[in-house]
């Protein structure tokens, strides 16, 4: 049963022809741009890696600019054929290279839907990946005089200014580890003293928060240390008072930042894949109504065009079926060899 049949006069032909060539460098145009926006994402996530304990989500911006690669190259000899499909001599040319040309289109059209589904559901792994990325460096802070972990103290401290955020899930994080490195400690003193025999391993523990999670905002001086001691400073509360420190999370931060950068840009690729989709349903159009010239000598004859010649089950199983013959030929071949 042949799925969608049109009919097209030689009119209609010459317009779907003409349409389809600026679909198509619209379509490349939409392309590079996706590529583009792969890249930009790329950008962002390695700007933050230090703080992502793995690149699972870098699959996003890889498939973005593989798939807008390809759109390139697929939407450029649809332009050329529409070209040639002005002429009926010489569109039979393309006759061979129809097959493979609707396999790498329709692989790399579904990638990019893929792309668009990854882009809005990729908030576990995401969120996953900060949250160890953030407790390691937390826990990194002190070590500026560790080969390989020196500018930790720094990209905590504009992460932290720059997403106005304190602490992996909130400020109460920097109480649990020691971010004060040794060097700058005076062991002389009682208070410390006292402070690293309380903790059984032996690490410096306070409530504190570095200078970045102080809220310029405040109108009152930066509170960032005994937040939690109401009689070492003047006319305050910690449990009822406004703290003049950042009280959001960095992990929530960064979260919302990706997953809002990610939501927008598998927008804008969901109507890329809208575009490409309508070139190669334009683009079996114009083929299959070019073919039924075959032969003719009036080349101004109405023809009839279609998506599939046969029902969307019959088209997959004449496809699938020479894989699955294929792939039992190599199991027979290997247990042959071993026995």
């Amino acid at each position: 049963m042949v799925l969608m049949k049109m009919k097209f006069p030689f009119e209609k032909r010459v317009k779907l022809a003409q349409g389809l060539w600026l679909l198509s460098w619209m379509a490349t145009l939409a392309g590079a741009f996706t590529f583009t926006l792969g890249c930009f994402l790329k950008t962002e996530l390695r700007r933050r890696a230090e703080v992502m304990d793995n690149t699972e989500i870098h699959a996003v911006p890889n498939t973005l600019m593989i798939v807008g690669l390809a759109s390139l190259g697929i939407n450029y000899f649809a332009g050329r054929m529409c070209q040639d499909a002005l002429d009926a001599g010489r569109f039979p040319r393309w006759k061979t290279f129809m097959q493979p040309y609707w396999g790498v289109s329709l692989l790399f059209t579904l990638l990019m839907l893929m792309a668009v589904i990854m882009s809005y559901t990729m908030k576990g792994n995401l969120e996953s990946s900060l949250k160890i990325g953030l407790k390691n460096g937390i826990r990194f802070y002190k070590d500026t005089d560790t080969p390989g972990r020196c500018f930790q103290k720094q990209t905590i401290d504009r992460l932290q200014m720059e997403f106005r955020c304190c602490g992996n899930t909130d400020f109460k994080d920097w109480f649990e580890v020691q971010w004060i490195s040794n060097r700058y400690l005076d062991f002389s003193s009682k208070e410390v003293k006292d402070r690293v025999k309380s903790n059984v391993d032996g690490r410096y523990l306070f409530d504190g928060v570095p200078f970045s999670c102080c809220n310029p905002s405040s109108p009152r001086p930066c509170i960032q240390d005994r937040l939690t001691n109401n009689s070492a400073h003047y006319s305050y509360e910690h449990q009822t008072e406004e703290l003049n420190i950042y009280i959001r999370g960095c992990r929530e931060a960064l979260v919302n930042y990706y997953m809002g950068l990610m939501n927008t840009i598998g927008a804008g690729v969901l109507s890329v894949f809208l575009l490409q989709s309508s070139v190669l349903v334009s683009l079996r159009y114009l083929q299959t109504t070019m073919e039924a010239l075959a032969g003719q000598e009036n080349t101004e004859i109405e023809t009839e065009g279609y998506l599939l010649e046969k029902g969307v089950k019959e088209t997959i199983m004449e496809y699938v079926t020479p894989v699955l013959v294929f792939l039992q030929l190599n199991e027979v071949g290997s247990e042959d060899t071993e026995a």
